[in-house]
């Protein structure tokens, strides 16, 4: 049997009006004394979708070279930005697995064999670069692996414990050895080490992990000294410390929306719990700052299960939210394939690609976004309107100038009907999903199957 909803207005955040454009002119004046964000945010990334790339198990070979015969397909998609997990050697003392963590590092200007070599990697870049894609590099400024220069000649670089003994930053992390960034001579070796791929690759910025187990006054420091060679684009694997995004970093990772999206497939939480979010996102965001939404990555593919696993028959649900809502959507490896098992971490894993079933569901997305301003990242973008916040429905309006997407959503797995259509969603609009004209209208119920939506636009 289907619920009836009756929508109200529940204005959580302030639509495209006067008040919105004075925010957007303070967000592009870096210095005002209102805003507190002064990092530069290159206009390729207003729009930009980030793609994550696993190079090990990407293809039968693993390298470079058998990546790079995917960048048509991914320019096909619309992704911009290629995010390339560690590419350098990995550690051989206290390896995990066969292969070993991408993230036990021995050397921070090598290149892993397996993967290639630093022409190869270049020359990947390169290609890339001609393509239209921005490239971001992994980068692991907490820890090293347990062997290389570092350790063997510098080890007061490191941090040791009461005995004297270098320890790991996690006990369950026994394959990295702990840096201390007590020591200055370490903090200049590891930014001369983050400015060479930038000189000498050419790359357009990092994914910095675990960037809140690092002082902020050093990402400040590297910041400077990146963009000193070119404009670099940072994404903080954090989402504790929102000082990163003050001088150092233009984006870092929704994990807590991320978790409500789990939580609502499961059933767990509903759609209150997306405007909670909200809330506090506008009160502890500097303004202009991204936040990368997902619902899949590395991590949560390995250890925590596939997207298929966590969220069920809410999958494309989910995936259709992190596009619309406020923030950058990523696309991990294998999504576009509907990859539905968890890759091994530390072993060869290869994704199958014999089935791009997904592949124009993610496209769609990123064309959606990509032609709506209102849908585009910080700034760039409209603000967001919740209309109802029910326990099961999601309504909400992002709208820039004249640009305006309204969305809809079935939060649950229960089809709904939704009557008393409130009159600031009413008027015509083109429906995404068919891109014919739809009249949305007070006594028009609108019906929703399980976990449905509907995304409407006008311009």
């Amino acid at each position: 049997m289907k619920k009836l909803i009756f929508l109200s207005i529940a204005i959580l955040f302030v639509a495209c009006n006067p008040g919105q454009q004075e925010k957007k002119a303070k967000c592009v004046a870096p210095g005002n004394d209102e805003i507190s964000v002064q990092v530069h945010f290159p206009e390729w990334s207003h729009d930009a979708v980030i793609y994550e790339v696993n190079v090990r198990q990407y293809t039968p070979e693993g390298t470079f070279e058998a990546f790079s015969e995917h960048l048509p397909r991914l320019k096909e998609l619309g992704v911009e930005i290629l995010w390339f997990m560690p590419i350098y050697p990995i550690s051989e003392k206290n390896r995990k697995g066969t292969l070993g963590s991408y993230y036990a590092i021995s050397d921070y200007t090598g290149v892993n064999p397996e993967l290639g070599t630093f022409e190869d990697f270049k020359q990947l870049v390169e290609e890339a670069h001609s393509m239209g894609f921005k490239v971001l590099l992994d980068w692991v400024a907490n820890h090293t692996g347990w062997d290389g220069s570092w350790i063997e000649n510098h080890p007061d670089w490191f941090t040791h414990d009461s005995l004297g003994n270098i320890v790991s930053p996690v006990e369950d992390w026994s394959d990295v050895a702990d840096l201390n960034y007590d020591n200055t001579q370490m903090r200049a070796a590891m930014i001369d080490a983050m400015q060479y791929w930038v000189s000498e690759a050419d790359i357009d910025g990092y994914r910095c992990d675990v960037a809140g187990m690092v002082p902020v006054d050093f990402w400040n420091e590297a910041r400077a000294a990146l963009d000193s060679i070119k404009p670099v684009f940072m994404l903080a694997e954090d989402e504790s410390e929102a000082e990163l995004l003050h001088k150092a970093f233009n984006m870092n990772y929704g994990w807590e929306f991320h978790h409500i999206m789990n939580s609502i497939a499961q059933g767990e939480a509903d759609a209150n719990a997306v405007a909670g979010y909200y809330t506090k996102v506008d009160s502890v965001y500097p303004q202009g700052s991204y936040m990368m939404h997902f619902t899949s990555n590395h991590d949560e593919n390995s250890w925590n299960g596939t997207v298929y696993e966590r969220m069920g028959d809410a999958v494309k649900t989910m995936a259709a939210l992190s596009f619309t809502l406020p923030g950058m959507p990523l696309i991990y490896s294998g999504q576009e394939a509907g990859n539905n098992k968890r890759l091994e971490f530390f072993e060869k894993d290869e994704i199958d690609w014999s089935n791009l079933e997904m592949q124009q569901f993610y496209a769609k997305l990123i064309d959606l976004k990509q032609q709506n301003k209102a849908l585009w990242n910080g700034c760039a973008g409209g603000d967001i309107q919740f209309i109802d916040v029910h326990k099961d429905i999601l309504v909400f309006i992002r709208a820039y100038k004249q640009n305006k997407v309204l969305a809809v959503f079935n939060l649950s797995g229960e089809a709904l009907d939704i009557s008393t259509i409130p009159d600031e969603i009413c008027g015509t609009y083109t429906n995404e999903k068919n891109q014919l004209q739809e009249t949305i209208t007070q006594n028009k119920p609108m019906s929703l199957s399980a976990w449905e939506y509907k995304i409407f636009t006008s311009r």
